[in-house]
Order: structure tokens, then C-alpha cells, then sequence
């Protein structure tokens, strides 16, 4: 037997080397799978074909293959070929399944029966449509490593205690994030949903923003809700006119401050000549891009101010600015 291992190995090695890996690449997945050193270089190849016949472009496998070297020790047509048809029944569009494979190649090593079959039927409980549950899988595959009964089930009850358990809410949030669900609960879930609250959102409040915009759930106070709410504060914001600005517009506190927040107040304030609380009434003056809808559009409006209303005395753009806004509206 030791013979034929360390046959098989040298075998592997050359396959490894054949496919550009170098020693410390191949030695290392020799140690995060050690079926490899029993299996024949004529599976490897044959697993590595079948995965660039279904769209896995070939620059991209060797990285898929880094992060996960049982597949090159699966059997390619009880375990890989069923879990891919499976994976394509769940899709619509024709690389859905090898982007996902691309992202989580371990999907590939889940049982179809015992993982992927038991998600299906818990998110059909939280009455999600087929369609949508294939589209999250394909989304997020990691979803497929998540225990039912510890993992996914405690971020169900999470949601269900902030008030979402009633006319299938649950499964919206989820359908829009369905990476909310690889998050933990006690270090990243609640303490965002206890922030939210401490700076003034009801349980409305926050059952809104959490099926509107699920992904401000799972960002961390400290690094980005913190620094933005402690900005709007700075910039003159109540505390009511802030819950009104998240309730309106949750990603505003995850925008980035110096590269989107500031140079739209800042464009506000000096070149609209508007108050800042104005944006209180229209938040999703923060979701419009800067260079290619909000300034364009001004420009444009200006111009028809100029135009219609001779007596217009603000300083106003001249026309090569309004041309170029007007190509950029299109």
C-alpha cells in the first residue's frame, strides 16, 4: 500500500506541475487533503476537464482547486456530475453554476441528499419560491455548509424576535441577502439591530430598514455605523432627522464618508446653495451618483432657468457645461 501511495503521489506531483502549480502550492494541498496522495493522475485530469467542459474557465481552476483539492479525489460521475445537474436545475442562466462552483468549491464535496436537498426545504418553510432559493444558492453556495439546525435556524429566530415574522418578511430579507445568513448572531447581528435602536429607530423603524436594505444588519458598528452617525451629527443632523435619513436610506451609514457622503453635502451646500436638512425631506439625494446624475442635472436645470427666467441672478453654468451635461443624461 505504501508503495502505491507514494506512486500515486509522484503521479499527483507531476499533474500538480503539469497545471503550473509549484512545490510549496502542491505539498500544501497534499496537506489539506491527504485522499490525494491515493489518487490516480487519470481522475484528477478527468475531474479538471470535466470542470472546464461546464464553463470553469481554465485560468480560474487552479485557485478553485487550491481551496479545495477533494475535488480532484471525488468521483466524477456519483458525486461531481449529479451535484452539478442539481446545481442546474436551481439556475437560469447558463455560468451561473460554475460562478458559483468558482466561488465555493466545496459545494461540490456537499452531499445532494443530506445538504443541498434539507436547504431547499427549509427556505421553501419560510416561503420563499423555488426561483428565488436557486438564485440564492447560486449566490452565496456557501449557504450549503451551513448546519440547518444551528446556524441557519438561530439567525431565523433572530429575525423573527425583531418583529419580521409575519407576512413571509423573513424570507424577503433573506432572498435580498443571502449572505446575511453567514453571520454570527451575537457578534455582528445583534449589536447592529441594538445600535440601531439606541440611536432613535422604532421597531417599525428598524423592521423597515431591515427588509429594505438587509445588508446594513451584518456591518460593523464599530468601523462604519459609529464614524457615519457620529459624522451626521457633526454635520448638523438631529437625532430624529437621522433615524428620518436612515429609515429613507439605510446604506447612509455605510457610504463611505470621505468619497461619498462629504462631496455630496459638500455639493449641496456651496454649489446648490441648499440647507443641509433639505435632504431630510429626499434621502436618496445620497443614492444618486455625484458625477453622473446628481452635477449633470443641475446643470441641465440651471440652464433652463437661465433660459426661461431672464432675470435669474445666480451665477450660472456656461453652455459647454450644459451640453456635456445633457450628453451625459443621454
Amino acid at each position: 500500500m505504501e508503495i502505491t501511495s507514494s506512486h500515486n503521489s509522484g503521479s499527483m506531483m507531476w499533474f500538480f506541475k503539469d497545471k503550473g502549480f509549484d512545490d510549496n502550492s502542491a505539498q500544501g494541498m497534499f496537506r489539506k487533503c491527504r485522499r490525494l496522495e491515493g489518487v490516480h493522475q487519470e481522475r484528477a485530469s478527468e475531474n479538471w476537464d470535466y470542470l472546464r467542459s461546464i464553463g470553469i474557465e481554465e485560468r480560474k481552476l487552479p485557485s478553485i482547486v487550491s481551496k479545495c483539492p477533494k475535488i480532484l479525489a471525488l468521483d466524477l460521475y456519483e458525486k461531481i456530475v449529479p451535484t452539478v445537474e442539481c446545481l442546474r436545475t436551481l439556475g437560469t442562466k447558463p455560468n451561473e453554476v460554475a460562478s458559483a462552483i468558482a466561488k465555493f468549491p466545496h459545494i461540490l464535496s456537499n452531499s445532494v441528499e443530506e445538504k443541498l436537498c434539507p436547504l431547499l426545504a427549509f427556505f421553501q418553510t419560510l416561503g420563499i419560491p423555488e426561483k428565488q432559493i436557486g438564485k440564492m444558492i447560486l449566490l452565496n453556495p456557501r449557504l450549503v455548509s451551513y448546519s440547518i439546525a444551528t446556524k441557519l435556524t438561530e439567525i431565523v429566530n433572530f429575525l423573527a424576535n425583531l418583529g419580521l415574522n409575519k407576512d413571509g418578511m423573513i424570507g424577503k430579507v433573506i432572498v435580498r441577502d443571502p449572505y446575511i445568513m453567514g453571520y454570527s448572531v451575537d457578534k455582528r447581528l445583534r449589536p447592529t439591530s441594538e445600535f440601531l435602536k439606541s440611536i432613535g429607530l422604532s421597531e417599525a423603524d428598524l423592521q423597515a430598514v431591515a427588509v429594505n436594505f438587509p445588508a446594513i444588519l451584518s456591518r460593523d458598528v464599530n468601523k462604519l455605523l459609529v464614524p457615519n452617525y457620529a459624522y451626521l451629527k457633526k454635520r448638523g443632523f438631529e437625532d430624529r432627522q437621522i433615524v428620518a435619513l436612515v429609515v429613507g436610506f439605510p446604506p447612509i451609514l455605510i457610504k463611505s464618508i470621505q468619497n461619498s457622503l462629504e462631496p455630496r453635502i459638500k455639493f449641496l451646500v456651496d454649489v446648490m446653495g441648499r440647507q443641509v436638512d433639505e435632504v431630510i425631506d429626499y434621502p436618496c439625494f445620497f443614492r444618486h451618483g455625484l458625477k453622473r446624475r446628481i452635477e449633470p442635472r443641475y446643470v441641465c436645470l440651471e440652464w433652463i432657468l437661465r433660459v426661461t427666467l431672464p432675470t435669474y441672478e445666480v451665477e450660472l453654468p456656461d453652455e459647454a457645461a450644459f451640453v456635456t451635461a445633457a450628453r451625459e443624461l443621454g
